[in-house]
């Protein structure tokens, strides 16, 4: 017989079992670990959990909240990410776990009737346990980029409020933290806020947070160690030591700093392009865009782990739509193969042979220009990722090598090609 007693121990004090009748099978004694403490307690302060990738620390937060909803229901709850859109999956998973069979029979054990969502869309989830006479949603999910003015929380959990964008831009960064600041000004008292994150940047919004309690991918065992090498093969090493190793990799040999971006796409319209094709093992396509106006170079470039006929259709789409005009590609790699089938499709193109060391090129003409290089918006993040990660070491470099390319490729453009091969011996 399922008393309200043991319905409420269950919810409260062995969220581990009732994450394995939800079918939560794969979540460990270490994510119990975390089920309690992210459930509201006395004396609970501020929290931050830094855990890597597939850690399931995001399912402990959805379950979380369902639980807060059950056994809290006249409580508040904000649930923050980074955009809207991240919110809507975290909100319809929750909803799923309510109406769950499961959680039906706790509720009637506990309640004496059956869970019902009163309100639920892709950013609210309120249900009939509540008895607030405010009648406020008991959850409301939203991106950092929505107004907090006016709303105040008991509890505000955020997930990942940090991404990629954050490490290679500090107007992202400085734009998080303001928005994590303000977090304290719509806490209820003796409300908490508790945080689950990836580090992305010694200066980004983890930085203002409580120190984190840390588990890397070599102490939870979560992952195998052949996905664990799987996985970092398949990324640079910057990125799998921020999403996995929970750290930054100095930065004494980064080439390229602090990119400029956001500018209007427009600016990249009638542009030329380049295209780097991968062809087999590791390597990525990359497709770099390139427009000059006052001395700058307004880049718009995307990269693909992908066989370059696996994407010449879709990098095509992109240049038609930019209204492009000549591609170049270097003929060394492939004899030539690409640049034919280009002109096959009616496109200009520039077929070259690249007779300039790689690591040359690229110290000469990006690192040269780099300060007059801008980023339009649409930009793959990856790809401006890569171009920061380059040095001498690098495992990928096709995102840079494209774009310097083009940058010595580009006709009249300002006189600066010289000085730049003179500045490195060349």
């Amino acid at each position: 017989m399922l008393t309200k007693e043991k319905a409420i121990d269950l919810l409260k004090n062995h969220p581990l079992k009732y994450a394995k009748l939800l079918g939560f099978d794969r979540l460990i004694a270490l994510n119990e670990e975390w089920l309690k403490d992210m459930i509201p307690h006395a004396g609970a302060e501020d929290t931050s959990l830094q855990a890597h990738r597939l850690s399931y620390k995001t399912t402990c937060v959805s379950i979380t909240l369902a639980r807060i909803i059950i056994l809290l229901p006249n409580k508040r709850t904000l649930f923050l990410r980074k955009t809207d859109s991240d919110v809507k999956e975290i909100i319809n998973q929750v909803k799923k776990i309510l109406l769950s069979t499961k959680t039906q029979c706790l509720v009637e054990a506990i309640y004496g009737v059956p869970l019902m969502l009163n309100v639920l869309n892709a950013n609210e989830l309120s249900t009939n346990l509540t008895t607030d006479v405010r009648g406020s949603n008991q959850l409301v999910g939203m991106g950092i980029g929505s107004s907090l003015t006016g709303k105040h929380f008991d509890y505000i959990f955020t997930d990942d409020i940090s991404n990629i964008n954050d490490r290679i831009s500090k107007a992202e960064r400085d734009k998080t933290k303001l928005v994590y600041m303000e977090l304290q000004n719509i806490k209820n008292r003796g409300g908490r806020i508790y945080n689950t994150l990836t580090p992305w940047h010694v200066d980004d919004v983890a930085s203002i947070m409580p120190p984190a309690k840390k588990y890397t991918c070599y102490e939870t065992g979560l992952i195998t160690d052949e996905e664990l090498e799987h996985i970092k093969k398949s990324m640079s090493p910057s990125l799998f030591a921020a999403n996995y190793e929970l750290r930054h990799i100095a930065s004494d040999d980064v080439i390229f700093t602090n990119p400029e971006m956001g500018a209007d796409p427009s600016m990249v319209e009638q542009g030329i392009a380049q295209i780097d094709a991968a062809y087999h093992g590791e390597d990525y396509t990359a497709y770099s865009l390139v427009c000059i106006h006052d001395g700058k170079y307004y880049v718009f470039g995307k990269i693909w782990r992908k066989h370059i006929d696996d994407v010449l259709d879709e990098i095509l789409t992109i240049h038609h739509g930019f209204k492009a005009g000549k591609i170049y590609c270097e003929e060394n790699g492939d004899k030539g193969y690409l640049g034919r089938d280009l002109r096959k499709r009616g496109e200009r193109v520039v077929i070259y042979s690249e007779s300039m060391n790689k690591y040359v090129k690229i110290t000469s003409y990006l690192k040269f220009e780099w300060e007059n290089v801008i980023f339009v918006k649409g930009t793959d993040p990856e790809y401006i990722n890569q171009i920061c990660d380059f040095n001498d070491n690098a495992e990928h470099d096709d995102a840079p090598d494209s774009l310097a390319s083009l940058i010595r490729a580009i006709p009249n453009k300002p006189k600066r090609e010289q000085e730049a091969l003179n500045l490195f011996g060349r």
